[in-house]
C-alpha cells in the first residue's frame, strides 16, 4: 500500500457509516507493514454503482481479507477463503448487505468481541459530571493542581516535540509496542489528515495524541495517545481536555478496541462507553 492510493481509497473509506476504527486510510496506511497489506477491487452485487475494496492481511502467519465498503460476490468470497484463514472486521452495514450470500456459501459469522471499538459520548468525557466519573475527576483535579499544563495543536512544528515524548514512552516499556506507526504519523499527520494535540508542562512536551474524524464526521477516532507516566493523572486529563477541545458535531469520540487485554479491557469500562462499534470474523465452514 502507497500514500499514493490515499485519492482512490480515502474517499470510499470517509463515508462508511459504521465507524470502524481501523477502515481509514491512516489507520491501514500506518499499519501495512505490520499486517502486509495490500489492496484490491471487486464487483459489489448489493451496491452496484460502486466496487468492494479487499484488503488483504497477515497475523501471526496467518492471512485474513477485509472488506470496508460491501461484501463482493459469492464466487470471489470463495476463492479468496481458498487463499485467506478468515473474513476479519465484518461492519454490520457489509453482513447486512451480503446477508444472504453469507448463508448461501456456508460462511459462519461470529462477534469478535476482542475488536470491539469503544465508543463514548463526547460531553461524557469532556465533563466527567456525576458520580460514575468521580474517580476520574478527583485524578484531572489532582494533575491540574500539581501541573501547570497548557495544551497546543499538534502541527509540523511541534511534531519532533511529540516524538521526544513518544521517545521516553517506549524507553518505560519492554516492547517497541505502535512505536514505528506513531512515529510515522507524527511525520505524516499533514498529508494523512490527522488532528491532534501536545501538552506542555513547564515548557517541556509531557504528552499528545493524534486521531482523526470518522462514521461521516459522526464520531472522532482516538489513533494515538502517549504521555510520560511520571506525571501522574496526565493520561485522565490529556482524555478530558482533548474532548474538551472537539468540536460540537462529534457526537462521539472511537477510543478503539482493547485486543482482548483484560487490564485494557478494565480501564476502558471504567470510562463507561456509550456504546461500541460491532465487527464480526467470518469463517468457511
Amino acid at each position: 500500500m502507497e500514500k499514493d492510493f490515499r485519492p482512490l481509497l480515502h474517499p470510499h473509506l470517509s463515508l462508511l457509516p459504521d465507524g470502524v476504527s481501523e477502515f481509514t486510510f491512516a489507520g491501514l496506511y500506518l499499519f501495512r507493514a505490520q499486517y502486509r497489506y495490500r489492496v484490491c477491487t471487486a464487483p459489489a452485487p448489493h451496491t452496484p454503482s460502486s466496487h468492494a475494496l479487499i484488503i488483504s492481511g497477515e497475523k501471526d502467519g496467518e492471512a485474513f481479507f477485509m472488506t470496508p465498503c460491501a461484501a463482493p460476490p459469492g464466487e470471489i468470497l470463495d476463492e479468496l477463503f481458498r487463499t485467506h484463514v478468515c473474513w476479519k472486521n465484518i461492519p454490520v452495514s457489509v453482513w447486512d448487505g451480503a446477508a444472504e450470500t453469507i448463508a448461501r456459501h456456508n460462511i459462519t459469522v461470529t462477534p469478535d468481541r476482542d475488536n470491539f471499538d469503544y465508543l463514548y459520548r463526547r460531553t461524557d468525557l469532556a465533563e466527567l459530571a456525576g458520580k460514575k466519573y468521580h474517580k476520574k475527576r478527583n485524578l484531572v483535579n489532582s494533575f491540574t493542581l500539581a501541573y501547570e499544563a497548557r495544551r497546543e495543536r499538534l502541527t509540523g512544528e511541534r511534531a519532533a516535540d511529540a516524538l521526544r515524548v513518544l521517545d521516553r514512552w517506549r524507553a518505560g516499556r519492554s516492547g517497541a509496542g505502535d512505536y514505528d506507526a506513531a512515529a510515522e504519523a507524527l511525520a505524516l499527520a499533514p498529508e494523512l489528515n490527522l488532528r491532534g494535540a501536545v501538552w506542555y508542562i513547564n515548557g517541556r512536551a509531557a504528552a499528545w495524541c493524534l486521531g482523526e474524524s470518522l462514521a461521516r464526521g459522526r464520531a472522532f477516532a482516538i489513533h494515538f495517545e502517549k504521555g510520560i507516566d511520571e506525571y501522574k493523572g496526565i493520561y485522565q486529563y490529556m482524555n478530558q481536555d482533548f474532548a474538551a477541545s472537539l468540536p460540537v458535531w462529534y457526537r462521539h469520540i472511537n477510543r478503539e478496541q482493547d485486543l482482548g487485554d483484560e487490564g485494557l479491557r478494565q480501564a476502558k469500562m471504567t470510562y463507561r462507553p456509550a456504546g461500541f462499534v460491532e465487527k464480526y470474523t467470518g469463517r468457511k465452514n
